[in-house]
């Protein structure tokens, strides 16, 4: 069964729901990012997936405590938006290939005045990429690749003959996760949606930069010692996020917080 509860009451499940797949507009809709964003200013959303016990991988990557839907939702918030944010060693483990345009998203994109994919913006202090992957010469938008003022140049020279575009967002060799938004919302890439990893997320929460979080619940148990959705710096008080809505299938729960200053 496929239900959308009311985020008022999530303790009733509609006799009458629909067995049948969400469709990519009815997602579209449910996932859409907020209107009337002020000039200039960012929304950045993270896409994670965490098991009942909390792990965010199995065996080193996220696939396998997933599903279906999850990947439905996972390419429905890349139609969305304008960037994926994605840290350089998820980009290794996880395979990361350039965005595809999608019928499905294309008039959507068009009227929002977006191009017919997202950018792809790898954070990385060290550059320790292989930029002969598909990633970096097969883009259908040039990849990004944000890294500190004092990268090594040779890989900053790289990089570029690759074709990716170099965005410098921090001091020495370290990246400032507030000044990635503020960098790639002032070239026009406000709708963020960054995929982690656990470490890349957890940057972003301790500045205080993430402002919406969708979260599927996967109801398996790993036990082991996997990562957590968000790793690095604790945060001195727990920011409070509010249920926006929340989607169930299979019991996977598909949740949607936002902050509540947002």
């Amino acid at each position: 069964m496929r239900s959308l509860f009311p985020v008022t009451d999530l303790t009733t499940t509609p006799a009458t729901a629909p067995d049948r797949e969400w469709s990519l507009d009815e997602l579209a809709e449910a996932y859409a990012y907020p209107a009337g964003l002020p000039a200039g200013a960012a929304w950045l959303r993270a896409n994670m997936v965490s098991t009942l016990d909390g792990a965010a991988q199995h065996d080193g990557r996220s696939q396998p405590i997933s599903c279906a839907a999850d990947m439905r939702i996972f390419g429905t918030l890349r139609g969305l938006a304008d960037v994926v944010i994605a840290g350089a060693e998820t980009v290794r483990q996880e395979g990361y290939r350039p965005a595809r345009a999608r019928e499905a998203f294309a008039e959507r994109r068009a009227a929002a005045g977006q191009g017919p994919a997202p950018a792809v913006a790898v954070v990385t202090g060290s550059l320790d990429l292989d930029f002969s992957l598909p990633l970096f010469t097969e883009p259908l938008v040039p990849t990004l690749v944000v890294t500190g003022a004092g990268a090594p140049a040779c890989r900053v020279e790289a990089a570029r003959k690759a074709g990716a575009e170099v965005v410098i967002a921090g001091d020495g060799t370290r990246v400032d996760p507030a000044r990635v938004v503020r960098e790639l919302a002032a070239r026009g890439l406000r709708r963020q949606l960054t995929e982690g990893g656990p470490r890349l997320l957890g940057q972003f929460v301790a500045a205080g930069a993430l402002d919406e979080l969708c979260l599927t619940l996967s109801p398996m148990l790993t036990a082991g010692d996997a990562q957590r959705i968000a790793g690095g710096p604790g945060v001195a008080v727990p920011e409070r996020f509010f249920l926006a809505s929340l989607l169930e299938e299979a019991g996977f729960l598909f949740s949607r917080y936002r902050r509540t200053d947002s």
